[in-house]
C-alpha cells in the first residue's frame, strides 16, 4: 500500500460543506487487496475520494480495479468486536433467505444485490470493510419531493424496512440506532430496493450458552440514551435496556417524519444534550400516538400503539405490522410499482388521501 499523507479531497467534492470533514486517519492508502497479504491474490480497489465520517471511521468512494464497479470503502478504527461479522453473516449469508419474493413483490434477480458484498483488510491501525457504493434515501426537504413523501411512498418504504428488522431480529441481533440516513436505497436495478446500514452499536438480545439461547436481561438506570434522540423509544428515553420492540418502535417514528414532514419534538432545544433529551422524552410521553398521528390515516397510530404495548422479551408480530400497512395500500388503491416521489418530476406529485 502506498501512504497518501492526508489524502486531500478533490475540489467540490464537500457537497456544499465549507470545510472539509474532520479526518480520523493520517495515512489513507490508494488501494487495497482482499489478498492474505502474502501476495495471495484477492480483489484490488482504488481508494478515492472521501464521501463522509462518522464515530466509528470514514467512508470513501472506491473502484474495482478490473471490473471498474464502485464500490464504498469504509476504514474503520477500533470497531466492535462482532461487527464485521454480523455484516457478512446478515447480508451474505441470511438476507436472501429472509427478503420476500412472493407475489412479485421483489425480483428474484435483484437478491444477490441484496448483500452488502464486504471484505475485511487490516492494517496497522484500521479495518477496511468493502461494499458495493449504495444509492441514499430521499428524505423530507431532499431534492424536488418537498416538505413530505407522499403516502405512497411511505407505506412502500415501510413494508421493506419492517422486513428489513425482522431479518436482523431473526439473527438475535437489534439496530439501537434506527433513523433515516441508515436506509439507503439500492443503485441500478436494485434501486428499488431499501438497505439497512450501520451496525455501529448493534448487539445481540439473544445470548448463547451450554444451555441454548437465552433473552438478554431486564435491566433499568442504563446510562445514557443510545442512538439518535429524533427517534429513539420512550424507554430507551427511560434508560431501560433495548430489545426488540425498541428498534420498531423508532421506526414508527421515522415513517411519521417522512409522513409529516417533521417531528413535534425535532428542535427541542435546552442548552445541554442531558436537558434536551429529558425535553424529548417529555413531549414523547405527553403525545399519545392518535395525536402524533393526527390528520394521517389511524394505521400509524396502531403501528405505535402496537410496539408500545410489547413486553421486553416479546416476539413482535412483523406480519401484522406489515398488514397493517399492506391492507391501507390497498385500499388508497395504490400500485406497488416501486416508484417513489424522487422518480417523478414535482409537478406530478400528489398526495391525496381517499377514506
Amino acid at each position: 500500500m502506498i501512504g497518501r499523507g492526508n489524502a486531500a479531497t478533490p475540489p467540490g467534492s464537500h457537497h456544499g460543506r465549507s470545510r472539509p470533514p474532520p479526518r480520523k486517519f493520517k495515512l489513507v492508502p490508494e488501494a487495497i487487496s482482499t489478498g492474505d497479504g502474502d501476495g495471495d491474490g484477492g480483489t484490488v480497489f482504488r481508494v478515492g475520494p472521501i464521501i463522509g465520517t462518522g464515530s466509528f471511521g470514514e467512508i470513501y468512494h472506491g473502484t474495482d480495479a478490473e471490473t471498474k464497479e464502485e464500490v464504498a470503502i469504509k476504514l474503520v478504527s477500533q470497531p466492535p468486536p462482532f461487527i464485521l461479522f454480523l455484516v457478512l453473516f446478515i447480508n451474505l449469508t441470511r438476507l436472501p433467505q429472509c427478503t420476500r419474493v412472493s407475489q412479485g413483490e421483489v425480483p428474484p434477480a435483484d437478491l444477490r444485490g441484496q448483500g452488502l458484498q464486504e471484505t475485511p483488510r487490516t492494517s496497522r491501525d484500521s479495518k477496511c470493510p468493502v461494499v458495493r457504493r449504495r444509492g441514499r434515501l430521499q428524505r423530507p426537504g431532499d431534492g424536488p419531493v418537498g416538505a413530505k413523501l407522499s403516502l405512497k411512498t411511505v407505506l412502500m418504504l415501510a413494508d421493506q424496512m419492517i422486513d428489513r428488522i425482522e431479518c436482523l431480529h431473526t439473527n438475535s441481533f437489534m439496530h439501537k440506532d434506527i433513523k433515516p440516513q441508515n436506509f439507503l436505497m439500492g443503485r441500478g436495478k436494485s434501486a428499488n430496493l431499501v438497505h439497512l446500514i450501520d451496525f455501529g452499536i448493534a448487539r445481540k438480545y439473544m445470548e448463547t450458552s451450554k444451555y441454548g439461547k437465552k433473552h438478554i436481561p431486564y435491566r433499568e438506570n442504563m446510562m445514557g440514551l443510545q442512538g439518535t434522540p429524533r427517534y429513539a423509544s420512550i424507554n430507551n428515553h427511560l434508560g431501560i435496556e433495548q430489545s426488540r420492540r425498541d428498534d420498531l418502535e423508532s421506526v414508527g417514528y421515522m415513517l411519521l417524519y417522512f409522513l409529516r414532514g417533521s417531528l413535534p419534538w425535532q428542535d427541542a432545544d435546552a442548552g445541554n444534550h442531558r436537558e434536551t433529551h429529558d425535553m424529548i422524552k417529555d413531549m414523547k410521553i405527553a403525545t399519545s400516538p392518535e395525536e402524533l398521528c393526527r390528520r394521517h390515516p389511524a394505521e400509524f397510530a396502531s403501528y405505535l400503539i402496537y410496539c408500545r404495548s410489547l413486553g421486553f422479551e416479546d416476539e413482535p408480530d412483523y406480519a401484522y405490522l406489515r398488514k397493517l400497512f399492506k391492507d391501507l395500500f390497498v385500499q388508497q388503491g395504490f400500485e406497488y410499482d416501486y416508484v417513489y416521489d424522487w422518480m417523478v418530476p414535482r409537478h406530478y406529485y400528489k398526495d391525496d388521501y381517499r377514506y
